[in-house]
């Protein structure tokens, strides 16, 4: 009964990763520029998620290593520092994003300017880090972003044409504009694959101690646990498929334009459902890519870290993730705009993911490390193709959308 609790919560919790900032701002862009036909991109991201998230959660069960102790071990201090800078620096844009839906969230319901929001966000997701445990911030927040799922119910309510739904999940090439069309497409793969959500799972697995009974247990909450969040982010793709190009909206420009996607589902009731979705999930988006970067540091640096301890028995650990949040509300407090940022930092960070992930893969096949449990080739050669692709897409359209537009 323990067992079933733990991966129930583990199944809710996954909703905190997966719908953020990204994801939203992402998914409605898709849906007003290219109706259904970018779906794709969710299903191909989530299986990647989901062998990433199997494996975090495998090697930390099989090897008593975060992925991070392990990178370091394995590849030695220097590469070790790359890694790091390269990952901060994504975590960091992300981490901005997250700050800046928060802020926004607040603007829709307040009127007050989403930079007077910037420095009393930052604050509170500081303090709870600080006198919170893993677990009050892994469930308490994730339950309270269920809120999401009125996305999913504003599918049904609205009544898309299901057998359009279904062609988006093929992948195609577009009709128009390929270009933006692949920009927006690795945007998406790079909200559902960020590298703090595997750095948080495995340091999470240690943090509540995950034995070999595990593994099991591991597997359905990658598998159900990520597809539940893909499952929400289809959703808003497809609500903003119905509700913006029938008003002449193809291009979003701000998120003043997304904040009304559900009120043809709910009429006003939806203008708040959608700022308590975007409120909520980005905050528990914001307290796991800061504590999955202090994870990151204190890990690989062999400094004393976890949640559940006091700061003061953690002082390293708690000063990356102070740090962190002090330098990511900066470009929200000035006033950067949150979605051109968003968007902007998941295509970097489907650039980076293969100098997270392609180590990793490396860790999973090194029976030093995991023995028996090393991957198969299924598992490597979906993970290597995915990010390969996402990569070179990024490569191509990535300068293409900030120099030529």
């Amino acid at each position: 009964m323990k067992k079933l609790l733990q991966i129930s919560l583990g199944i809710v919790t996954s909703v905190g990763g997966f719908i953020e900032t990204g994801q939203i701002a992402t998914s409605s862009q898709a849906g007003a520029a290219y109706g259904f036909s970018l779906l794709w991109p969710i299903v191909i991201g989530t299986i990647c998620l989901i062998f990433l998230i199997e494996m975090a959660g495998r090697f930390a069960i099989a090897s008593h290593h975060t992925v991070a102790d392990g990178l370091r071990e394995r590849f030695g201090a220097n590469y070790f520092l790359v890694t790091l800078l390269i990952i901060s620096i994504v975590n960091l844009l992300v981490l901005a994003s997250e700050i800046g839906g928060i802020a926004l969230a607040l603007q829709f319901v307040s009127g007050v300017g989403f930079q007077w929001w910037a420095l009393p966000v930052a604050f509170i997701v500081w303090l709870l880090l600080w006198k919170g445990t893993f677990g009050m911030i892994e469930d308490g927040v994730a339950i309270m972003g269920l809120v999401a799922l009125c996305f999913v119910v504003g599918v049904f309510v609205m009544g898309p044409p299901w057998l359009e739904v279904a062609k988006g999940l093929v992948p195609t090439l577009p009709h128009k504009e390929p270009l933006h069309y692949g920009f927006i497409a690795v945007s998406i793969l790079g909200a559902v694959i960020a590298p703090f959500l595997f750095l948080f799972y495995s340091s999470g697995a240690i943090e509540e101690k995950w034995d070999k009974s595990f593994f099991g247990a591991n597997r359905v909450i990658a598998m159900l646990g990520m597809s539940f969040g893909a499952v929400i982010a289809a959703a808003i793709l497809i609500v903003a498929a119905l509700v913006f190009p029938p008003r002449g909206i193809t291009e979003i420009q701000g998120y003043d334009q997304i904040a009304p996607i559900l009120t043809p589902a709910f009429g006003e009731w939806g203008f708040y459902l959608f700022a308590a979705s975007l409120g909520i999930t980005c905050f528990g988006a914001a307290l796991e890519a800061s504590l999955g970067q202090a994870y990151l540091a204190a890990q690989g640096f062999g400094w004393n870290w976890s949640e559940d301890a006091k700061p003061g028995t953690n002082p390293a650990f708690a000063l990356v993730y102070t740090g962190f949040i002090a330098i990511a509300v900066l470009p929200i407090a000035i006033g950067v705009d949150p979605l051109q940022l968003t968007i902007f930092s998941m295509a970097i960070t489907a650039l980076a993911l293969p100098f997270g992930v392609v180590p990793f893969l490396f860790l999973m096949n090194d029976r030093n490390f995991v023995g028996e449990h090393r991957n198969g080739w299924v598992s490597n050669a979906a993970v290597l193709v995915i990010i390969g692709l996402s990569f070179i897409v990024a490569l191509i359209t990535l300068p293409l959308q900030i120099f030529g537009g």
